[in-house]
């Protein structure tokens, strides 16, 4: 087992939909425990890019040191792996210095990477399959059974030689990624090993802000893309958008507000250098799409099997939550 399968040290994960409360929450905890942030937002990495993604003010920054925040430009990506690997070393030092680490966001795809493991199968590749299959119409698949016996003997050896579908994807992870099948099976059964330690000394409790009433997050989540618009969200794509080298399709761009400000001053370019802006439609779409992004993240949250939900519409919820945490961090002699 290498340093990146060792099972964590104990922290904290505190997750949610957006517009849940995370953020206040997160600072109630550090003022009670000596924690270091490390933020789960796939949004938060990216540096020029304050105002759309809630980022945390330079107020609330200076009370609690932060990870993971300005860590990339617009023009780069910031995979499920690459945070992995950089929140577990985090998560190390943290603890080495004496503090707690205390994970919060809503990037449900970071959170079950970290917990789970990483699913790192390669795709399927259709040129590939179409290869195996000409293959197959020509040699039959007991040969490329006995093919795929040379290359991975464990995943062969509990296939019938004409299962043609387990047969072709089995040959396609291994001309695409040159790695049997058998060891990606084999990695995915250790990181659900390591997942079951982790849970087991209450590392992996995942505290979960989820609305009961879906009303009230809705108004939460129009009330802050107006004050997003009125501090300035559209200066701030459009000040993204003249650097010259971003495009739409760019990860960063796609983020919940930034692409429907991109499509709006698309729409509004095509119109004319005097066009005015349509604020109306940029305000509909905004929260349309972030109320879209809610509804998944709520959706992931109950599909984990860590999660420990808090009504976040409740009046108590930030009690319930600091009453989690103290808690957890009793039953680990803290």
């Amino acid at each position: 087992m290498d340093a990146t399968d060792a099972p964590l040290p104990f922290h904290l994960c505190l997750a949610g939909p957006t517009a849940s409360g995370k953020t206040a929450a997160a600072l109630a905890i550090a003022q009670r425990h000596a924690c270091e942030i490390i933020s789960v937002d796939s949004a938060l990495v990216y540096r020029g890019m304050d105002i759309g993604t809630a980022k945390p003010s330079a107020a609330e920054l200076a009370q609690v040191p932060h990870h993971l925040i300005d860590i990339r430009d617009p023009l780069q990506a910031y995979s499920a792996a690459e945070f992995v690997r950089d929140a577990r070393a985090l998560i190390a030092d943290i603890t080495a210095r004496g503090k707690l680490p205390l994970l919060v966001g809503g990037t449900m795809l970071y959170f079950k990477a970290l917990l789970d493991g990483i699913d790192d199968m390669p795709a399927a590749d259709p040129a590939i399959r179409g290869a195996i299959d000409a293959e197959a119409a020509q040699r039959g698949w007991p040969a490329l059974h006995a093919e795929l016996a040379r290359v991975d003997p464990t995943t062969a050896a509990r296939l019938a030689p004409a299962d043609s579908q387990r047969i072709q994807r089995a040959l396609e992870v291994y001309r695409i990624s040159g790695q049997p099948l058998s060891a990606f099976h084999a990695r995915a059964n250790a990181s659900k090993s390591i997942a079951t330690h982790s849970g087991l000394t209450g590392a992996n409790t995942l505290i979960s802000l989820e609305p009961t009433d879906r009303a009230w997050l809705h108004q939460r989540i129009a009330e802050r893309f107006d004050a997003m618009l009125a501090q300035g969200l559209v200066a701030e794509v459009q000040a993204l958008r003249a650097r010259g080298d971003l495009r739409a399709d760019l990860p960063s761009m796609r983020c919940v507000g930034y692409r429907q400000v991109w499509e709006a001053l698309d729409a509004q370019a095509a119109q004319g250098p005097n066009a005015p802006l349509d604020l109306r439609t940029l305000r509909e779409r905004g929260i349309a799409a972030t109320r879209q992004l809610a509804k998944r993240q709520i959706t992931w949250l109950r599909s984990m099997p860590q999660r420990r939900p808090i009504a976040a519409d409740q009046p108590d919820a930030l009690d319930q939550v600091l009453a989690v945490v103290a808690t957890l961090v009793a039953a680990q002699g803290g």
